[in-house]
C-alpha cells in the first residue's frame, strides 16, 4: 500500500525544511570559501570560521534527515538552526562595528551575502520550529504505534505560546534586517576612504624585531604579489589593507630607500626598499602586528623590516 500523499500542511513543512537547510548550507559554503581563501590564518577568527562551517553543515543536514514523525527532534533542530543563524549574524555585526578578537571587518560582497542568507535562514527556521505538525504523521494507520510520538504538544504548540514566540521571532528578524543595513551602510568599503596619509616612517621594535611603522606606531606591511612599481591590492583588498598614500617623507636614520608608485586612481603610494606599504585594519593600536604572516586577499602579508 502506497503511503498517503502529503497534505497542504505537509508540503509547507517539506518546503520549510528544504529551504531552511539549504540556507544554512549556503552560509556554510560562504564561510568555508572565506576560511580557505585566507581567514584560516587570522588568530581566533580562523578556527571560529571553521566551527561555523561544521555547525552549519551539521544543522542543515540534521534538519533534512530527521523524520517528520520525530516532531520534537525536528523542532529542536530548526530552533537550533535559527539561533545559529542569528548568532552568526551577530558576530558579523560586532566585527564590523567594534571588531572581534582583534579583527575588524569591512563591507564585502561575501559578507553582505552571508548576512542576508543568515537573516533568511533565521526567518524560515523559526517558522519551521513553530509550525503545527503536519497531520500526515498520524495518517498512516498501518504504521507501528511505537514509531509515532503521542498526539498533543509538541505536535501542536498551544496558540498563546505560538503567537508570542512568533511575534518575538518576527521582531528579532526585523531588528536583524535593520541592524545589518545600518552596519553595512556604515562599514568601510573602499580604498580611497581608508587610505593612510601618515607617511612618516620610523623603526619600532615589535615582538623583538625592528619593523617599519608609521608616525603613530602602526605596523606597515608588504604584499607578496606586489612588484617594486605596481600594487596588486585594490577594492576589497585595499579596504582591509589601506595603502600608505602621499609623498616620500621617511624619518631620519632609516637605512632603507623610500620612493612612490602611482596607483590606478592616480594617487601616489609610498614604498620602502621596493615594497609598496600598507597598514592593516586588524591592528587596533600601535605596537600590534596581527597582519604579519597572514595569507589573505590573494597573497601573503609580512611586516616590513626596518633594516636596509
Amino acid at each position: 500500500m502506497e503511503p498517503p500523499a502529503p497534505s497542504a500542511r505537509g508540503w509547507v513543512h517539506i518546503i520549510l525544511r528544504g529551504v531552511g537547510a539549504g540556507l544554512l548550507i549556503a552560509t556554510a559554503a560562504i564561510h568555508l570559501d572565506l576560511y580557505v581563501t585566507g581567514y584560516r590564518t587570522i588568530p581566533t577568527i580562523g578556527w571560529l570560521f571553521l566551527l561555523q562551517v561544521i555547525a552549519a553543515f551539521a544543522l542543515g543536514l540534521a534538519i533534512l534527515v530527521i523524520p517528520s514523525t520525530l516532531v520534537m527532534a525536528g523542532r529542536v533542530a530548526a530552533a537550533a538552526g535559527a539561533g545559529f543563524a542569528l548568532a552568526t549574524l551577530g558576530g558579523y555585526l560586532l566585527s564590523i562595528w567594534i571588531g572581534l578578537f582583534g579583527f575588524k571587518e569591512v563591507r564585502t560582497t561575501a559578507g553582505i551575502a552571508a548576512g542576508v542568507v543568515e537573516v533568511a535562514a533565521f526567518a524560515v527556521l523559526a517558522a519551521l520550529a513553530l509550525a503545527p505538525a503536519p497531520p500526515d504523521r498520524t495518517a498512516d494507520a498501518s504504521a507501528p504505534a511505537a514509531s509515532a510520538e503521542p498526539a498533543g504538544f509538541p505536535d501542536q504548540i498551544p496558540t498563546p505560546i505560538a503567537r508570542s514566540a512568533g511575534l518575538a521571532a518576527a521582531l528579532a528578524g526585523v531588528a536583524a534586517v535593520v541592524l545589518l543595513g545600518v552596519a553595512v551602510g556604515n562599514a568601510a568599503g573602499g580604498a580611497p576612504a581608508a587610505a593612510s596619509t601618515d607617511t612618516v616612517l620610523k623603526a619600532t621594535t615589535i615582538h623583538g624585531v625592528a619593523v617599519l611603522t608609521n608616525g603613530k606606531g602602526f605596523t606597515l606591511y608588504s604584499f607578496a604579489p606586489d612588484t617594486p612599481t605596481t600594487s596588486k591590492c585594490y577594492g576589497t583588498c585595499a579596504a582591509y589593507w589601506p595603502p600608505v598614500i602621499g609623498t616620500s617623507a621617511a624619518g631620519s636614520g632609516l637605512p632603507g630607500k623610500t620612493a612612490t608608485i602611482k596607483r590606478t586612481d592616480g594617487s601616489l603610494q609610498l614604498t620602502y626598499n621596493g615594497h609598496p606599504l600598507y597598514t592593516y585594519i586588524g591592528d587596533s593600536a600601535p605596537g600590534q602586528a596581527s597582519g604579519n604572516n597572514v595569507n589573505l586577499n590573494g597573497g601573503l602579508w609580512l611586516e616590513v623590516p626596518a633594516s636596509g
